[in-house]
Formats: structure tokens, C-alpha cells, sequence
């Protein structure tokens, strides 16, 4: 081969290696309005059950508590479905330097910078995508989504449930979640990790989503909701999926 092929040849090949690479994660939903519509009308419109605590909420995202529920904090918020990050925006948002340190672009109108996570929206369309990542969010009872914050999943032997008769658990900054939903947890947490480089889990919690990732293994309903995903936004969470396809539910 031609010299200057060759190496037109290999930077094609690179070329499309970085766009495999990208393509692990959302590349197509940059609006949290298009998400949240996408998630409503495309995957749990006859699926309507918050993750955590299961309870059933109605077209208009009205949610019907379960008996026994309780909210120590965030009372009010009790009543509205919102979309939870299973693995938390912030865990990943300090990584980029919109976040960190904000940018030219975050200044409001009167004149003052800023940076957080309104900073990164507005100026990094790298961390708009992984932010509104489908696979990453779930339906949660509003105060069970401000409790949990960006704390860290844990076991908490002992600790007795924070929601009532809804078997979350949160102690410090630890979380831990109802066994019914571990095994989403660890192939969501994976899979976020494996899609965007910029997201590393700590050892400790690499181990504990491997270990329930066996421990609780996929059912159909979380099939299901993989396969609507990979519908609008187009790329696979392979550690649903696989799993998924050996049991012939893909």
C-alpha cells in the first residue's frame, strides 16, 4: 500500500473507533424536557411504578403513596414523580471543569459567573448528554429522591427504613435501596461507567454493584425497559441486554 494510503487509511480507522467509542453513551438527548417526555410516553407508559418504593403514579405523574409511607424531610415533595439519577449528576459533574471551576460562558445578567451543574449544562454538551442519559434515570417519590442526594450505595445492617413501609435506607451518606431493585442499580452503575470515561466508581463500590449484579439478576420488566431505551436513543446497555438475550426476553 501507498505510503499516504496507509495512513489515510489508519486515521480512518481511528476515526471510527472514536465514534464507536462515543456512540456507548447517549449521543441524541440534550433536553431534560425531551427526556423526561421520552421516558413518560416511550418506556413506562404501562409501567408506571416508582423505582424505590413501587409506588404507582398515573398520567399526570400524580403518585398514589403506599400505606405506611412516611417522609421525615421534603414532605411536600412527597406527592410528585421525579427523575432520579441512579448514579447521582454530581458524581460525575465534578469532573468537568464547567462544574469544577465554570467558564466564560457562565456569567447571568447582572454580570456574575458561576459554575455547579448550571455551568456544565450550559456550556458542556459532553455533560448534557451524560446527564440526561435514559439508562441513568428512574421515576422516584420526591422526597425519597432528595434524601438519597448523591449519596453512596451501601449495605446498612441495622438501620431501620427512613420511608416507613417503603424499604429505603439512608444513614449518613449512605443509601441503601430495597433488594428488588439492586440488581438495576449495579448494571445501570456499570454500564455509566463503562459508557463515559470521564466516570470512575471507587473500588469499594465497584465490588458491591458486581457482587449484586449476580446477586439479583435481570427480569423482564427491566428487559423491557432496556429495549424501549435502546429504541429512541439508540445505543445498548450491554449489561442488560446480554443477560436479557440469554433468557430470550431481548
Amino acid at each position: 500500500m501507498h505510503k499516504k494510503a496507509f495512513w489515510i487509511a489508519a486515521a480512518s480507522l481511528v476515526l471510527a473507533a472514536v465514534n464507536v467509542a462515543a456512540a456507548a453513551g447517549n449521543e441524541r438527548i440534550e433536553s431534560f424536557n425531551k427526556a423526561k417526555k421520552l421516558l413518560e410516553q416511550k418506556v413506562y407508559f404501562d409501567h408506571r411504578f416508582t423505582f424505590y418504593c413501587q409506588a404507582p403514579f398515573d398520567a399526570r405523574k400524580k403518585i398514589t403513596l403506599p400505606e405506611g409511607f412516611s417522609a421525615p424531610k421534603h414532605a411536600k415533595r412527597s406527592l410528585r414523580v421525579e427523575w432520579e439519577h441512579v448514579v447521582p449528576a454530581e458524581n460525575f459533574g465534578r469532573a468537568f471543569v464547567e462544574w469544577r471551576e465554570g467558564s466564560p460562558e457562565c456569567v447571568d445578567s447582572k454580570g456574575r459567573s458561576f459554575k455547579g451543574r448550571k455551568c456544565a449544562e450550559k456550556a458542556n454538551a459532553s455533560y448534557r448528554l451524560m446527564q440526561l442519559d435514559l439508562y441513568n434515570l428512574y421515576p422516584a417519590i420526591g422526597s425519597v429522591n432528595a434524601m438519597r442526594s448523591n449519596y453512596r450505595y451501601a449495605m446498612l445492617p441495622g438501620v431501620p427504613n427512613t420511608f416507613g413501609t417503603c424499604a429505603m435506607k439512608i444513614d449518613g451518606r449512605r443509601a441503601e435501596p430495597p433488594e428488588y431493585t439492586r440488581g438495576a442499580i449495579a448494571r445501570t452503575s456499570l454500564y455509566m461507567e463503562d459508557a463515559y470515561s470521564v466516570y470512575k466508581m471507587s473500588g469499594a463500590q465497584r465490588k458491591l454493584m458486581q457482587a449484586w449484579d449476580k446477586m439479583h439478576p435481570v427480569d423482564q420488566w427491566e428487559c423491557l425497559r432496556a429495549k424501549r431505551i435502546e429504541a429512541v436513543q439508540r445505543n445498548e446497555n450491554k449489561f442488560v441486554s446480554e443477560p436479557c438475550r440469554r433468557k430470550g426476553w431481548y
